[in-house]
């Protein structure tokens, strides 16, 4: 099912519509007022307006740094929907303030209202996040993330498009925009009266009244769990580049593209399409559940598709023409499509780079402080929004174009993405294994729901091809610790892969007793610890394409680890390049390129009924095989 049905769930929609209003509010009036900065030429104390502009986005964002250790504390401590009820009769008030400011064309007032507005988005924020998981299960989170990132920038671009139109209306519009804002916070606030009544997460936490002092304890909190501080750290570089990009738009279509307010409002729409249809995207890609591996396929889009615009930027002749080009007009420019291509795509990726994120966040935070850390996702994200606008007015300042400017992103992000995913490297396997399933092979998975979310338990599967791992651990909805021989997990590749897997390596007792010993200890270790761990019971792969017998390995590990066993099939695989179909395996690199495959999971059996021969027996009514022969040590015969 998608996750469109959680639209008419009395649990998500109230939020979505809070969450849809109140982006909408804030953008109608953020690029109202660019736009009349960047296109009237508004200047204050001597600074210029291309310089006001870029200073925007900081102004918004710099309350997030000042504010969201207090708002983390108090959305941890009350009631969260209650405290998004009041945060929406404070926009309220803003609004009324921001109908002053376009009235007069009082500058100084506005931005002063920009500031009021990121105060209220940065108590906002970690309430609507930390209330999604109390709100849905575990199976809808991924789809609610998705679709609330859908909602934000479905609000962006329409609050961006309305913002435009009305600056472009003329004199009668732009007094018109105070009444807009204060009607769309009220609908805000009505839909806030209806969300799902949830009990505060921790009410006995105290609340700094300082807004400095406990940014220290938030950002403690923050790095508790080292893959949750790296995920957020990760995020965080993603807004700096994205408020790059949308600090740079207004500019880079006037002085680059030569084009007017429209076309402002064109890229500005394309870019918010982008993410919306990306975050719609993640649910379908990552078979409802989080998909850790659309991450690195983000950041490689965004680098590519950066700097494709940058490229594209220098070769456009629009800024040449003697007037500025309505949206129709720079669409006949050579090039123009192309650069509304690369917006998109840009987006898009960013889409499967964010929600994935998030999601893992929210996943592996603990409840009680769930919303401190997402309020130190907040404050590192407006860090390096600070930082993105005092470095982008740094460049322009010296001379660098926009492009020029792309292009140096997109570089950067290259670096970054190298070094988060040499520091988590559950991201990169987690991208083998999302690759290897969708575009060299089309996995489908049966009875997903038979892998647990929670608690440890033992999965058995056949052993095929060399790709075994990445396809269980892609249909898996955590982290499986992988049990492997030795002289497999020697290999340079596999290190590289599942390095941070936690691989357990093993050996017979015959070749290697210490090894075994040692390797049955870390299994004990890692269910004991509540994690997954699989094994592949018949020892080595497949050299026919039938299921070998089953060891009794499995039968000590339930004795001494009391957890339920899975049995896995893995169907489609023979005869793959992975294989030792016709021989060696890996040798005709498109054999079955992009098969239907399938991983097929059984009922779990009873830690005290599982035996070698039960376990073999239920394989192979998974897979349609022929049951095996029970095992004979070679010794006993």
């Amino acid at each position: 099912m998608s996750q469109l049905h959680l639209l008419a769930e009395r649990r998500f929609w109230p939020l979505f519509w809070t969450q849809f209003l109140g982006a909408f509010n804030d953008n109608l009036f953020k690029n109202a007022l660019v736009i009349l900065v960047a296109y009237r030429s508004m200047t204050l104390v001597g600074i210029s307006s291309q310089t006001i502009v870029v200073a925007c986005a900081g102004i918004f964002i710099l309350p997030f740094f000042l504010f969201s250790a207090t708002a983390g504390q108090l959305a941890d401590r009350l009631a969260k929907w209650r405290l998004i009820r009041w945060v929406k009769v404070w926009e309220i008030g803003v609004m009324a303030l921001a109908g002053v400011g376009f009235a007069t064309h009082s500058l100084p007032l506005l931005l002063a209202v920009l500031f009021l507005m990121g105060m209220q988005s940065t108590f906002f924020g970690p309430a609507k996040y930390a209330i999604l998981p109390e709100l849905l299960d575990e199976e809808s989170l991924v789809g609610g993330n998705a679709l609330v990132a859908m909602a934000t920038f479905l609000a962006i671009l329409l609050g961006t498009i309305t913002g435009g139109l009305v600056i472009a209306g003329g004199e009668v519009w732009v007094a018109r925009v105070g009444g807009m804002v204060v009607a769309v916070a009220l609908l805000g606030w009505l839909t806030s009266l209806y969300i799902v009544k949830t009990p505060p997460a921790n009410p006995g936490l105290r609340v700094d009244r300082n807004p400095v002092s406990p940014m220290v304890e938030i950002l403690r909190v923050t790095r508790r769990v080292h893959s949750v501080y790296l995920s957020v750290l990760a995020i965080s570089w993603f807004w700096l580049l994205g408020a790059s990009f949308l600090s740079l738009l207004p500019n880079f279509a006037k002085d680059v593209l030569g084009g007017d307010e429209t076309v402002v409002t064109l890229c500005l729409a394309v870019f918010c399409v982008g993410i919306g249809a990306g975050s719609m995207l993640c649910e379908r890609l990552s078979r409802r559940h989080l998909e850790l591996g659309l991450v690195p396929l983000g950041s490689i889009g965004i680098s590519i598709f950066a700097a494709d615009l940058a490229f594209a930027g220098w070769r456009f002749r629009g800024a040449g023409s003697a007037e500025l080009l309505p949206a129709a007009e720079f669409l006949h420019q050579p090039g123009g499509w192309h650069v509304l291509f690369d917006l998109l795509m840009i987006a898009v990726f960013a889409g499967f780079y964010t929600v994935p994120l998030m999601t893992f966040i929210q996943q592996r935070s603990a409840g009680g402080e769930r919303s401190r850390v997402i309020a130190g996702n907040n404050i590192l994200n407006s860090l390096f929004m600070v930082v993105s606008s005092v470095l982008l007015v740094g460049l322009l300042a010296v001379g660098v174009s926009i492009p020029g400017v792309f292009l140096a992103l997109a570089l950067l992000n290259i670096a970054v993405a190298a070094y988060i995913y040499t520091v988590i490297p559950e991201f990169l396997l987690r991208f083998a294994a999302w690759c290897l399933a969708n575009l060299l092979y089309r996995l489908r998975v049966s009875n997903p729901e038979g892998i647990p979310h929670q608690g440890a338990a033992l999965l058995a599967a056949n052993h095929v091809s060399f790709a075994d791992g990445l396809l269980v651990s892609s249909a898996s909805p955590r982290p499986v610790r992988f049990v492997m021989l030795e002289e497999y997990a020697r290999l340079p590749i596999v290190r590289f892969l599942f390095r941070g897997a936690k691989v357990i390596p093993i050996a017979s007792a015959r070749d290697n007793a210490e090894l075994l010993q040692r390797a049955n200890d870390r299994i004990a270790e890692e269910l004991a610890a509540g994690e997954l761990v699989c094994i592949f019971p018949e020892g080595r792969i497949t050299a026919d394409g039938r299921l070998s017998p089953f060891r009794r390995g499995v039968e000590h590990l339930v004795r001494r680890s009391p957890v339920p066993v899975i049995p896995v099939a893995l169907v489609g695989l023979w005869g793959s390049f992975f294989s030792r179909a016709g021989g060696r395996a890996m040798r005709r690199p498109f054999r079955r390129f992009w098969s239907r495959v399938e991983v097929r999971v059984g009922e779990a059996i009873p830690p005290d009924q599982a035996t070698a021969e039960l376990v073999a027996e239920r394989v192979a009514a998974l897979g349609g095989w022929d049951t095996p022969e029970p095992y004979h040590p070679p010794d006993a015969n």
